[in-house]
């Protein structure tokens, strides 16, 4: 008989809520949020479960949340705490299998298909280590399959009635997966946004069951090529692997070295604005993002230094970098101005980019809408398809980009 596969989905509950507890054990039970500045249009990234009473949540504008609930705490004791956390509690995964799949800062996939115990004790055993070590609250799905195990988790964690962390698991025993998935709502599936959930309410279907009933054939002339895949689902069936990371570059850099030393200090700047945009683009192309912002200038007589710097927060914008980059240059040039054979901008401290669960304002997050838009643009057909206007007008000057 096939051995069935056994998969976990671990999601650290209300995880940066958690971490702050742990920093100040007298947020507990008490109204707070983790977010930005009302004052600089800051958002809500998670809230506590006292504070979702009053209808606060994850990507609420906090002027809005404290319209809600005025005795609100705001708290953001910065990234290094959850980062380290989270570098905790994937270690711990890894004692319990090398298949680990890293979704954002506080969420897994763990195959543990070839431990010889039940799904269901290895998620207790999964659950207790992270309760009693990082002393973190966490939810965990189990299932044959990562779609599964990933909603049973969702599920599981709404149907504990509590005003703390719900701490919840949801074993869902192999063969059942169609059972359990017919009553929820479609747009549990993943996928399943509010275009897809549009043709399926014009449909007639609402649940899981619904849609895993109604004939493939039917579906096409909806949903073209990905019915198939959309039935397939409904019918709890997934095949795709845990896939573990790949180690991660150390870092990701960008250098320039002039056929002839430049003085110009615009020409400079502009190299450094440029060699960030790079950077930034090669971080967002493989998901990445980094804390820590370097550039390196070598002189004429071949004297090479490096400066850095470190962010709060995980950076792959280009704005974001280029001011950490001119800066720096500042911290050189405006000492000591010399020819520049070579210069350089580059970002270490990669890690996976969770940027989707950090604190933004409002303009950064129209500027990533704009990056993505580039990015889209520049894959297609080339770093070159798009250039700033300022840099048509520009005099050439001689250099070559490694």
């Amino acid at each position: 008989m096939a051995k069935y596969r056994k998969i976990l989905h671990l999601d650290l509950d209300a995880f940066f809520c958690a971490v702050e507890e742990l920093l100040n054990p007298s947020l507990k039970g008490k109204k707070f949020a983790v977010g930005g500045s009302p004052d600089r249009r800051g958002v809500v990234s998670t809230c506590s479960y006292a504070a979702r009473k009053y209808g606060i949540h994850s990507a609420m504008p906090m002027s809005q949340a404290i319209r809600r609930c005025p005795d609100l705490i705001i708290v953001h004791s910065g990234f290094e705490y959850y980062r380290e956390k989270s570098h905790e509690v994937m270690e711990i995964l890894h004692h319990f299998t090398p298949l680990v799949e890293q979704i954002s800062i506080d969420e897994a996939f763990l195959d543990v298909t070839d431990l010889p115990q039940p799904i269901e004790e290895i998620a207790r055993s999964v659950q207790k280590e992270i309760n009693q070590k990082p002393h973190l609250p966490c939810s965990l799905g189990a299932a044959s399959n990562k779609l599964v195990a990933k909603i049973a988790d969702n599920i599981g964690k709404k149907q504990v009635k509590t005003d703390t962390y719900p701490n919840a698991i949801n074993w869902i025993p192999n063969g059942r997966e169609a059972e359990f998935l017919s009553p929820l709502n479609v747009d549990e599936l993943w996928g399943v946004g509010k275009k897809t959930a549009q043709i399926f309410e014009n449909l007639g279907i609402s649940t899981i069951g619904q849609l895993a009933a109604y004939p493939v054939s039917l579906l096409v002339s909806y949903l073209g090529k990905s019915a198939a895949e959309y039935h397939d689902r409904a019918l709890g069936i997934d095949d795709s692997p845990v896939e573990p990371e790949p180690a991660a570059a150390k870092s990701i850099s960008q250098e320039t070295t002039f056929e002839r030393d430049v003085s110009d200090e615009t020409i400079l700047r502009e190299t450094i604005r440029r060699q960030s945009d790079q950077v930034g683009f090669r971080l967002r192309s493989q998901k990445l993002s980094g804390n820590t912002v370097k550039i390196k200038l070598r002189w004429s007589d071949f004297t090479t230094i490096t400066r850095q710097t470190k962010s709060e927060i995980a950076l792959s914008q280009n704005s974001l970098i280029n001011k950490a980059a001119q800066e720096l240059f500042d911290s050189v040039w405006l000492v000591n101005p010399r020819p520049v054979r070579l210069i350089g901008v580059g970002v270490s401290g990669i890690e996976k980019d969770v940027r989707q669960l950090s604190l933004f304002s409002a303009e950064t997050e129209k500027e990533d809408h704009f990056l993505q838009a580039v990015d889209q643009i520049r894959n297609k057909y080339g770093d070159q398809a798009l250039t700033r206007a300022a840099e048509i007008s520009q005099k050439p000057w001689n250099l070559k980009n490694k």
